[in-house]
C-alpha cells in the first residue's frame, strides 16, 4: 500500500472559465476546478501558488480575489507542498483500526497528544504515524484548522504551527481516548474536511458526569470563555452553535452518572463544556470540574486521574469509495474500572 507522492506531476494546467465562473474569486473558481483531481490541492494551497505568482492569465499575473470572466484561461503552474515540521517517532503507542490508501482510523489512548505543539515538539499521534509511514511527511495542510470548524480551530496559528499536522482533518484533547481517522492524500483530506465542517460525520462519545443527569439535548451558542482564553463557554452572547445530545446509561445514587453524548457539531471541549456549565463536569477534569466533595467519589475520580471521556464511535463516508463507514472503540480500562467503583459503591 502506498501514498502517491507527486500532488501534482505536471509542469502546468490549464481551466477555462464559463458563463457559469463569472464574477468568482479566481482562489475559489481554482479550488472548484481542481476538486475532483486525485491529489487535488487545498484552497490554501492555490492561495500560496497565487501569492507566488504561478497563476496567470492573458491579463496577467493573477491575485486571489480577482473575478473570472467568461472565456479566461487560468494557467497554474503548481508548487511542491511544504514539508511537516514533525519529525518521526517510533516510540509513540497507539491502536490502528483500519487503513487503506485514503484513510488510517486509530484509537487513541488517553494522555496521547494528537499533534506537535508548544510543549509538545514530539511524541504525538503525528509522530507516531509517520514512523509508521502511515502519511507522507508532504502531506501538508495549511488550513486544516483554520478553514473549518472541526473538533479544536485555532484561527491565530501561524504556518509552522500547521504544518506540524499533516492528515489531521480533526482531533481529540490529550486526556479524551477514541476513535480518529487521518487522512492519508491531499484528496481524502479535503473530502474529510468537508464532511466535518457539515457537520454530517457521527460521532458518539462515553462520559461520566457528576450528578444526575437524564436526557436531554444542549444547543447553545458557543465560543472562548472571555476570563479564561484556554477554556470554552456556552455561556456567551455571541459564538457558533453547538449541539450535543445526551442520554444516560446508568445513575450511581446522586453521585455520578454515565452517559452517552451525541454530536450535532464538534467544538473544541464542547462536552465537557455543556455537561459543566449545565453543573454537571466530568468525573475528574481538571479544567471545567472541580473535586468532588463526597471522598468516595473523590478517591474514584483521583484514580481516574483524567476526564472520563471516550470516543467510542466515528461515522463517516468514505473519501474514495463513498461508502459509509463506521469504527468503535471499546471502553478504556481505566473508565470501565471508574463505572465498577460506582457500581459497587451505589449497589
Amino acid at each position: 500500500m502506498t501514498i502517491d507522492r507527486a500532488p501534482l506531476a505536471v509542469d502546468e494546467i490549464s481551466y477555462e472559465a464559463l458563463a457559469a465562473d463569472r464574477g468568482k474569486r479566481a482562489d475559489k473558481f481554482l479550488s472548484d476546478k481542481m476538486a475532483t483531481h486525485p491529489r487535488a490541492p487545498s484552497r490554501s494551497e492555490i492561495a500560496r501558488w497565487i501569492t507566488n505568482g504561478r497563476v496567470t492569465s492573458a491579463r496577467g499575473v493573477v491575485k486571489a480575489a480577482d473575478k473570472v470572466r467568461p472565456g479566461d484561461v487560468l494557467v497554474v503552474r503548481p508548487e511542491a507542498p511544504e514539508p511537516t515540521t514533525a519529525e518521526p517517532d517510533p516510540s509513540v503507542v497507539f491502536t490502528v483500526l483500519h487503513v487503506d490508501d485514503a484513510v488510517v482510523v486509530v484509537d487513541k489512548p488517553a494522555g496521547l497528544v494528537v499533534h506537535p505543539a508548544a510543549g509538545h515538539a514530539t511524541g504525538t499521534l503525528v509522530n507516531g504515524l509517520l514512523a509508521r509511514g502511515l502519511f507522507d511527511r508532504e502531506l501538508t495542510d495549511h488550513a486544516s484548522a483554520a478553514d473549518h470548524d472541526a473538533d479544536d480551530p485555532r484561527e491565530d496559528e501561524d504556518a509552522d504551527a500547521v504544518r506540524s499536522r499533516p492528515g489531521i482533518v480533526h482531533r481529540i484533547d490529550k486526556d479524551t481516548s477514541g476513535v480518529l481517522v487521518v487522512a492519508r492524500t491531499a484528496h481524502a483530506r479535503e473530502k474529510l474536511k468537508v464532511q466535518f465542517a457539515a457537520h454530517t460525520c457521527e460521532r458518539v462519545y462515553e462520559a461520566i458526569c457528576t450528578g444526575v443527569v437524564g436526557a436531554t439535548t444542549f444547543a447553545t451558542l458557543y465560543g472562548r470563555n472571555p476570563k479564561h482564553r484556554m477554556m470554552f463557554s456556552s455561556r456567551v452572547r455571541e459564538g457558533k452553535s453547538a449541539v450535543t445530545h445526551v442520554a444516560p446509561r446508568a445513575v450511581f445514587g446522586r453521585a455520578a452518572t454515565h452517559v452517552e453524548c451525541r454530536l450535532e457539531t464538534g467544538r473544541t471541549h464542547q462536552i465537557r463544556v455543556h455537561l459543566a456549565d449545565a453543573g454537571h463536569a466530568l468525573l475528574a477534569d481538571k479544567m471545567y470540574g472541580t473535586t468532588p466533595k463526597d471522598p468516595a467519589l473523590a478517591a474514584i475520580a483521583s484514580a481516574l486521574g483524567r476526564q472520563a471521556l471516550h470516543a467510542r464511535l466515528l461515522g463517516f463516508v468514505h473519501p474514495t469509495t463513498e461508502r459509509k463507514m463506521v469504527f468503535e472503540s471499546p471502553l478504556p480500562a481505566d473508565m470501565a474500572t471508574a463505572l465498577a467503583s460506582l457500581e459497587a459503591e451505589h449497589a
